[in-house]
C-alpha cells in the first residue's frame, strides 16, 4: 500500500480532498502589530504566486496540504529569493522523489530525483512529528492495514462477479451415494466448468446449494462500512462530513455553523496553525501570516443578520463596518433620507429658551 494506491479508497480520497479544499480556499493575510493593534500589510509575491505565474496560492496550498495529510511531509525547491534573502518562489516536488539524509543525528542533505540539495535550498513542511525525527509520520503508512482490508474486499468482489468465482457451496447427488473417487471426480469436473464462467450441465440427480454467499455478502458490506469510518479516524476527518456516518449513531447540531466550528477546533485548527507558522517564516519579523477561517464559519443569512444587529446595538461595530462585511458600500444621503421617510427621522429635543421656561408642546 503506497500513497498513490491508497487514493483508490474512496474515504482516503474524500478526507484528503475535504481538508485540502478548505485550507486552500482560506484567504492568506499578512499582518504586523502596531501599538498593540493587528494591522494588515501588503503580501510579498511568495504569498501570492509561490509557484510562479503557473501556480497561484490556492493551488499551491491545495497540493502541499494534500501531501501533508497523506505523507506527513511537503517538499519544494527554492528557485528564487527576494532582496532580503527570503524565498520568492517555491516549486513543489513529488514526495515519492525525496530522500532525507541524516548524519550524526542532524539533517544533512535532501536528495530529489537523484540530485542532492542543501537544506537551505529546500522547503520542507512537516506534520505529525515525533521527537528526534526529521520527517513527519505518514497516515497512509499507519493506516495501510485498514486500507488494504478494504481494497482486498473490493478485489475479491471484483473477482467473484467479474471472473465467475464461486463461493463455498454444497453439491449433492440426490439419486445415489457417491464414493470418494466419484466425489473427487465430480468436484474436479464442476470446478473445471465453473472457474472460467462456463455452465455446468446436470440432470435431475444433482442439487446445488450455496453455503456462504449470503453471509459473505453481509460481511463485505459491514467490513466496507467499518473500513470507511476507520480511515476517517486516521485522517482526522469526521465520518459524517464524508458521508460515512456509522449506523446507529446520531450527532445533532443546532446549525451548520456549530458543526463547522467543531470541525475547525477539533480537527482542522491545529493543521492551520502549523501552516500559518510555516508561511510566516517566508517573511521578515515581526510580520506574521493568518489564514482567514471566516469562510468555514459562514452563517446562514438569518443568524448572520442577528449577529450584526447585536454588534451594532452593543456599539462594537458601526453600521458602515457591517455593510463592508457584507460587501456593500456605505449608505448614501438619498438612502438615509428614504429611511427617514419610511421610519421617521430621529427625534431631537427643542432647545430651552433663556429664562428656563419650556414652550408649550416642545419636547424635553
Amino acid at each position: 500500500m503506497t500513497s498513490d494506491t491508497a487514493l483508490r479508497h474512496s474515504a482516503v480520497w474524500a478526507c484528503l480532498r475535504l481538508r485540502a479544499n478548505l485550507v486552500s480556499t482560506m484567504p492568506v493575510d499578512l499582518y504586523r502589530r502596531v501599538d498593540g493593534i493587528q494591522v494588515e500589510v501588503p503580501k510579498p509575491p511568495v504569498l501570492i504566486n509561490p509557484g510562479g505565474g503557473r501556480v497561484d496560492m490556492p493551488e499551491w496550498l491545495y497540493s502541499s496540504q494534500f501531501d501533508l495529510d497523506r505523507s506527513g511531509n511537503a517538499f519544494g525547491l527554492i528557485t528564487a529569493r527576494d532582496g532580503l534573502g527570503f524565498p520568492a518562489r517555491i516549486e513543489l516536488v513529488p514526495v515519492a522523489e525525496v530522500t532525507v539524509k541524516v548524519k550524526a543525528g542532524q539533517l544533512h542533505k535532501y536528495k530529489i530525483g537523484g540530485t542532492e540539495y542543501d537544506p537551505g535550498n529546500v522547503w520542507h513542511e512537516r506534520q505529525y512529528t515525533l521527537s528526534g525525527m526529521h520527517v513527519g509520520l505518514s497516515p497512509v503508512a499507519y493506516a495501510a492495514w485498514s486500507i488494504g482490508e478494504y481494497m482486498s474486499i473490493q478485489q475479491f468482489a471484483l473477482d467473484w462477479f467479474g471472473n465467475g468465482a464461486v463461493p463455498s457451496a454444497h453439491l449433492k447427488n440426490t439419486a445415489k451415494t457417491l464414493d470418494a473417487k466419484s466425489a473427487d471426480e465430480t468436484k474436479r469436473r464442476f470446478r473445471a466448468a465453473t472457474q472460467n464462467g462456463e455452465l455446468f450441465v446436470t440432470g435431475q440427480d444433482w442439487e446445488y446449494k450455496m453455503i456462504q454467499a449470503e453471509a459473505a455478502g453481509s460481511d463485505w458490506i459491514e467490513a466496507k462500512r467499518y473500513g470507511i469510518g476507520d480511515i476517517a479516524r486516521f485522517f482526522d476527518c469526521p465520518g459524517d462530513l464524508i458521508d460515512a456516518a456509522v449506523s446507529g449513531s446520531s450527532i445533532t447540531y443546532a446549525n451548520m455553523t456549530q458543526r463547522n466550528l467543531q470541525f475547525l477546533v477539533m480537527a482542522l485548527g491545529p493543521a492551520i496553525i502549523r501552516r500559518e507558522n510555516a508561511l510566516s517564516s517566508l517573511t521578515s519579523k515581526p510580520r506574521f501570516v493568518k489564514l482567514n477561517t471566516d469562510s468555514l464559519l459562514r452563517m446562514d443569512p438569518q443568524s448572520r443578520a442577528a449577529m450584526l444587529r447585536t454588534l451594532i446595538e452593543s456599539r462594537q461595530l458601526a453600521p458602515s463596518e457591517a455593510r463592508e462585511l457584507e460587501d456593500r458600500p456605505p449608505f448614501t444621503e438619498q438612502q438615509l433620507a428614504e429611511f427617514d421617510r419610511l421610519f421617521g427621522g430621529p427625534k431631537t429635543a427643542t432647545p430651552t429658551p433663556a429664562g428656563g421656561s419650556t414652550p408649550t408642546g416642545a419636547m424635553t
